[in-house]
């Protein structure tokens, strides 16, 4: 007590119940230590609460899903579970992740077996998403759908893509008799850049659907009924007709794709527009000039789609021939160019224009043209009639390369043609007769006869295999596939029916 009746305030004040109260406490230090000093007593207290958050941490983590997320009446459901992990001897710290892991799927029905919980806390990994520990989970249930329709559906909209398309068995119409272009060929074609366009021009009955059959699918033991392109029956042959009208289509799997053309200057094809008084078109006044045209057409076309341009003759040679080549090379229409800048600077048209490979093909060739000497003059004669043109008539097909003449070096020819000869076709009776020959004697009849050539099988597969080996330059200034290919023949064939050099070369033959 103070003089003047009051209590002094370090006795019975604030501070000294504090310090009572810290003596009843246990675990607290006693003595002048614990009892004073308030820098100390704060560090005490921030180190008491700096070790709990240590300590207590993790288990706030585990506990407080389980307080907060689960309400009180869904606490059975929990507990079965939670009995089930314990059956199984599965550690406590697994026992909570699975109660974790069931109230985020709680809304859907599951089976209360091991299965079903084991299915929900793979659906509560899929849809998280963020985790980036489990990308292997994530991509296997992208390709597993969640329903049964949609992941059956999946694999197979995916191998239909790469699947290839339908294996042709016979020839379709590129063009039809009515010069007018068809649509049928687009499902066989791929959207692939490696592709090799073959066609054939020639006069009526050299073999051309033959050749072109033999050099796609078939062989020469078939019989011709089963031919991808139908040659002349005996009835038409007889008739003096003609197979093939417009153009066919055919692709191989090898992706080398044939085209076939119907005879150029056809005079069948003249008496069928004679005698069935079939209505010309209107910029055609003589029946004749249209027969020649759509020849030209069909001719400019082919040089223009086409790597390699077969032209066959069944007898050497016909001026006429290279005079229609000459004027379907004239009339063929222009490579339209990437931009007129690019065709302005070259200076000439002739570095941007395209003009196609073209080989020379004599069928039904005699023992004779096999001979050195006349070999020779043939070469000799084509190239002196293709001096002037500018189609790639020269380097690319050697008789002499394939050893189809065996003592001849190759620089026997001083300018070789793309130039080949195929014999007669036999069949197995004039194999007979050319063995025992005309007198022959029992013992020369087992020896084969001299034939002078290879034989046809032969030589059709060295053909084959420089045919499909040729280059394949670029049609346009942009690389062509299969489907961009078709679009563009089409759009090719719409100009050459309208082209303006045409209609006036027709006036002309009028």
């Amino acid at each position: 007590m103070s003089d003047s009746g009051h209590s002094q305030p370090g006795m019975y004040g604030p501070g000294r119940r504090r310090r009572r109260r810290r003596e009843r406490e246990p675990g607290l230090p006693a003595g002048p230590l614990g009892v004073s000093g308030i820098g100390r007593e704060r560090e005490y207290s921030s180190r008491d609460r700096r070790d709990g958050s240590e300590e207590t941490g993790g288990p706030v983590m585990q506990k407080t899903p389980i307080i907060l997320a689960k309400p009180p009446a869904e606490r059975p459901k929990p507990s079965a579970a939670a009995a089930a992990a314990s059956s199984s001897t599965a550690p406590a710290t697994m026992e909570k992740t699975i109660v974790l892991m069931k109230p985020r799927e709680e809304s859907k029905p599951s089976a209360p077996s091991d299965g079903g919980a084991a299915i929900p806390a793979t659906a509560a990994r899929e849809k998280e998403g963020q985790r980036p520990t489990q990308p292997v989970y994530q991509i296997q249930n992208r390709g597993m759908g969640s329903t049964a329709p949609s992941g059956n559906l999946d694999p197979v909209v995916g191998q239909a893509k790469l699947l290839p398309p339908e294996k042709m068995k016979h020839a379709i119409k590129l063009v039809d008799d009515q010069m007018n272009w068809c649509d049928n060929a687009m499902e066989y074609l791929l959207d692939q850049t490696d592709v090799l366009v073959v066609g054939v021009i020639g006069l009526q009955g050299t073999g051309k659907s033959m050749i072109m059959s033999l050099l796609s699918a078939n062989m020469p033991e078939d019989d011709q009924r089963s031919y991808v392109f139908r040659t002349q029956s005996q009835e038409i042959r007889e008739r003096a007709g003609n197979q093939t009208s417009g153009i066919d289509f055919f692709i191989t799997q090898e992706r080398i794709i044939f085209l076939d053309t119907q005879p150029i200057l056809s005079p069948s094809v003249l008496d069928h527009l004679i005698n069935n008084d079939r209505k010309l078109p209107p910029e055609y006044s003589l029946p004749h000039t249209y027969v020649e045209m759509q020849s030209l057409q069909v001719a400019a076309f082919l040089f223009t789609v086409c790597h390699v341009v077969i032209v066959a003759q069944d007898w050497f040679t016909d001026l006429n021939l290279y005079r229609f080549l000459q004027t379907a090379e004239m009339l063929k229409p222009s490579t339209p160019s990437p931009s007129h800048e690019h065709s302005g600077s070259s200076g000439s048209d002739e570095g941007t224009e395209y003009y196609p490979h073209v080989v020379f093909l004599q069928n039904k060739a005699k023992r004779e043209d096999f001979c050195p000497r006349n070999l020779k003059q043939m070469h000799v004669v084509i190239d002196k009639l293709m001096m002037h043109s500018r189609l790639k008539y020269k380097g690319i097909l050697s008789m002499l390369d394939c050893k189809v003449f065996p003592g001849l070096s190759s620089d026997y020819l001083d300018s070789e043609v793309n130039l080949f000869l195929l014999p007669v076709m036999e069949s197995d009776g004039e194999e007979n007769i050319l063995r025992a020959g005309a007198g022959g004697t029992p013992v020369f009849s087992l020896l084969p006869g001299y034939k002078g050539h290879p034989s046809f099988q032969s030589l059709v597969s060295k053909m084959r295999s420089q045919v499909m080996s040729m280059p394949r330059p670029q049609l346009s200034h942009t690389i062509l596939t299969e489907k961009n290919w078709f679009h563009y023949a089409a759009r090719i064939w719409d100009g050459v029916k309208k082209s303006s050099a045409l209609s006036e070369y027709s006036r002309l033959l009028a």
